[in-house]
Order: structure tokens, then C-alpha cells, then sequence
């Protein structure tokens, strides 16, 4: 009842009202520019041409896109290019003066990145709808009715302008709707396919009766165990106890008591798994350049690097690392809050002020930092194994002893599970809500401080 009443809480607010139908109508902008279909593209073709690719590596990027590129409509691009441009930015913010000079001028230098972000997320777009129109011209299947340089320069342009207006509609949901726009985006293509999903199950159970009735049920039971561990892992935190001591200042005595300082296991939430996901993207998107094409050394690496090749997977994982250091990295600094706790009196008990402090603390981040990376690769690697599995035969030296090994075909060929209610998929959708959540409950505990709503509840959240 707590939940539903804190629901009416939010339309009674006029200013909370406002946020919550704002990013509602910018969604709903979205999904209507993603029936929009690319011009120049023989749209029955490709949706034959998409079928008999049902369950490989189109479907699983589908699933991110809300259909785009199922109908390839213009935004079948999605925000991809943006993130990536915003990793790029992120990279060289280490690395380059200006940049890391920018990044330290509050505001301004934020702004000044933002539209550095935005050019180079327009280059990504063109880059990138360059080599799809040259990837759809390569097909025999008719799907381009008038190829040439007119089509890849419509192409370009009508892709690039997508891109754009996502991002446009992302930043417009984040600054005056509620929530992040980007994963609100994102959280949109994942659900709008979940109906879908379930039609599938359906069809699968009790018209052709593909599966049975067990498998169902098991496929249920593994999706609702996947939900609740991502929800312990999202919700779970290391607390560093925190000591105060007593100091007088004027009058008065201050400090004296004693808290925690929490530090959430998986930090970045589903940042490094996008992150990971764009830059491995990269890589499939030049693979339909001729001058790629036309070198067999180039190719064989990226083949070697596709959806279920070892390789792949041992990059993905890798980067899915790299990227839980490196935000946890920004967000947070060991060094400034042992400074910070030291000038208000504050120590971990046990622990010398100073260095010591910020040692310890460093440690206990990248252990738990550590557990974190894990945890979304396992979660990650969940969809690749019941869609595709991991190709392990194809390992040099001990592929064929591998392919040889009794009760491991389900491995090295996937389960042929529908792919919606994959680890990734459902990180994404339950971290998205869980912040979306915390911010409206963040709007209503403010509110209800304030004194406009002395019925606001509290949802619980994230930190419920």
C-alpha cells in the first residue's frame, strides 16, 4: 500500500508531475521515430532477410535497439556512437592536459565536454552508417533498391540524424524529466521486446510444443533466481566504520559519534557492461569496410573477435574489468576523502589518520571492486551461452580435444533460449528501475521535508 501511495504522491506534486510526463512523452517520441524506416532500403526484403537470421548476433543487438534494426529504421544506429564517444572523452581525460583541466572547471568545463562529446558522437554516426550502407549494398538479397553513392550519402544522414536526436531526447529526459536519459532509452528497447518474449514462450510451450512444460518452468525459476541476485549484488555495500571525535567549536561540542562510510559493490552499475559492449561493437562495424574485406590478416582477427569466439569473450570480460576500475577510479578518490575525514576529525578505528586511511581503503575498494567485475561478466556471459555458447573448439592446440569432450555440446552451441530474459538484459532493466526509483524517491523525501506533501511515502530502493 506504501508503494501505491507514493506512486499518487508523484502526481500530486505539479513539479515532480511535470518530470515524470515529460520523460514519459520523450519515450514515446522515441518509440514512434523507431517505426520511421531508413529511406532507400526495400524494408519486406530485409525483414526476410532478419528472419532467417532469428537467433544470431542481429537479434541480440535488436534487443538493445527496441526493434530498430528489426524494421532498420533510423535510429538503428541507437546511442551507441554517443556512448562511445563519451569512453573516448573519458580515456583521454587521463591522458590529455586541456581535457583534465576542463574537467576540473565545475560547470563550464562540463559544458565544453559535452559539446566536444556531441561532435565526435556525429563522426562515430557517419563512420559507422558508412559501413552499413556499404554492408547492405554487399547483399544479394535485393534489400538496397538503388545502390550507389546516393544511397551510402542517404544513408549517412539519415542514420547520423537519428543518432543525434537520441541524444538529443537523452539529454532533455535527464535535465527535465526524471532519471538518466540514456539508460532510460536503453531500459525502453530492452522492455518494449519483453511482451514479445513472452508470446514466444507461449507459442514455444503450447503450440508447437518445442518445450515442455518442465522447461518452462525451469526457465522461469532461472530468470527469477538471476532478478533476485541482482538485486542482493545491486543493493550490497562493504561499511567502513567511521569515528568522530569530540572538538569545541565556540560554544559548542561537535563530533562524537559514530557512522559508516558505505562503498557499493558493483559502483558503476551497467556503465562498464555498455562500455564494453561499444567498443567490441567497433570492430563488427569496420568489418564491412572493401579495404578490410581485402585483407585476409585483418579479417581472420575480426572474425576471431565475433559474438561466442573465445577471444571475445576473454576481451569482454576483460573490459568489463578495466571499465569497473576505471569508473570507480573517477567517481571516488581514497586519497581526497581520508584528506576530507581527517580535517573533520573523522578516523577508522583501528586505522592511522592520513596515508594509512587511505590505503586501507583503496584495499577494501579493489577487492570489492573486484567481486563486482566478476559479477557482471558472469551475468554478461549468461545471453552469449544461450544463444550462441562459446566456442571453444575453436581454441589453437586444444580445440579439437575440447570438441571431443562428452556433455559439453551445450556450451560450445548454446541452449537456443530466447535471449530476452538474458543476465544483460535484465541488469540493465533492473538497474535502470532501481535508480529511476531512488531519484523520484529522492524528489518525494525532499518535497515531504519541505512540507508540500506530509502523505509522501518512501519507495524502497536501492538503499531501502
Amino acid at each position: 500500500m506504501k508503494f501505491f501511495e507514493a506512486i499518487a504522491n508523484v502526481f500530486r506534486i505539479p513539479d515532480l508531475r511535470k518530470r515524470v510526463l515529460f520523460a514519459l512523452a520523450m519515450l514515446a517520441v522515441y518509440r514512434l521515430g523507431s517505426f520511421v524506416p531508413t529511406p532507400g532500403i526495400n524494408v519486406i526484403r530485409w525483414q526476410e532477410f532478419f528472419a532467417s537470421t532469428q537467433g544470431s548476433i542481429f537479434g541480440f543487438f535488436d534487443l538493445f535497439a527496441g526493434g530498430n534494426i528489426r524494421r532498420l529504421s533510423i535510429f538503428a544506429l541507437g546511442i551507441m556512437p554517443y556512448i562511445t564517444a563519451s569512453i573516448i572523452l573519458q580515456l583521454l581525460t587521463v591522458v590529455v592536459p586541456t581535457l583534465e583541466k576542463l574537467s576540473k572547471e565545475g560547470e563550464l568545463g562540463r559544458r565544453k565536454i559535452t559539446q566536444w562529446t556531441r561532435y565526435l558522437t556525429v563522426c562515430l554516426g557517419l563512420a559507422q552508417s558508412f559501413g552499413i550502407s556499404l554492408g547492405l549494398e554487399s547483399m544479394s538479397a535485393g534489400i538496397v533498391i538503388h545502390p550507389g553513392i546516393g544511397f551510402s550519402l542517404l544513408t549517412m544522414l539519415s542514420l547520423t540524424t537519428g543518432t543525434a536526436f537520441i541524444m538529443w531526447l537523452g539529454e532533455q529526459i535527464t535535465e527535465r524529466g526524471i532519471g538518466n536519459g540514456m539508460s532510460l532509452i536503453i531500459f525502453t528497447g530492452i522492455v518494449v521486446g519483453i511482451p514479445s518474449a513472452i508470446g514466444n514462450l507461449y507459442q514455444n510451450v503450447f503450440v508447437t510444443h518445442e518445450w515442455t512444460f518442465l522447461t518452462l518452468i525451469m526457465v522461469l525459476v532461472l530468470m527469477v533466481v538471476v532478478v533476485a541476485f541482482i538485486v542482493l549484488v545491486e543493493t550490497a555495500e562493504r561499511r567502513i566504520p567511521v569515528q568522530y571525535a569530540k572538538r569545541v567549536v565556540g560554544r559548542r561540542v561537535m563530533g562524537g559519534q559514530s557512522t559508516h562510510m558505505p562503498l557499493k559493490v558493483n559502483a558503476g552499475g551497467v556503465i562498464p557492461v555498455i562500455f564494453a559492449s561499444s567498443i567490441l561493437a567497433f570492430p563488427q562495424t569496420i568489418a564491412n569496410y572493401p579495404w578490410v574485406k581485402a585483407n585476409s590478416w585483418l579479417t581472420k582477427i575480426l572474425q576471431s573477435i565475433q559474438h561466442g569466439e573465445p577471444l571475445y569473450v576473454l576481451l569482454f570480460v576483460a573490459l568489463i574489468i578495466f571499465f569497473c576500475f576505471f569508473y570507480i577510479s573517477i567517481i571516488f578518490n581514497p586519497n581526497e576523502a581520508a584528506d576530507n575525514m581527517r580535517k573533520y576529525g573523522g578516523f577508522i578505528p583501528g586505522i592511522r589518520p592520513g596515508r594509512s586511511t587511505s590505503d586501507y581503503m583503496n584495499t577494501i575498494l579493489t577487492r570489492i571492486t573486484l567481486v563486482g567485475a566478476l559479477y557482471l561478466s558472469l551475468l554478461c556471459l549468461i545471453p552469449d551461452v544461450m544463444l550462441t555458447g562459446i566456442h571453444l573448439q575453436h581454441l589453437p592446440l586444444i580445440g579439437n580435444f575440447i570438441d571431443n569432450l562428452p556433455g559439453i555440446r551445450w556450451l560450445l552451441e548454446g541452449l537456443n533460449v530466447s535471449f530476452y530474459f538474458g543476465g544483460t538484459s535484465l541488469l540493465i532493466v533492473v538497474g535502470v528501475a532501481m535508480d529511476t526509483v531512488n531519484q523520484v524517491e529522492a524528489q518525494l523525501i525532499m518535497r515531504h521535508y519541505d512540507g508540500f506533501t506530509p502523505r509522501a511515502g518512501r519507495i524502497r530502493g536501492r538503499r531501502g
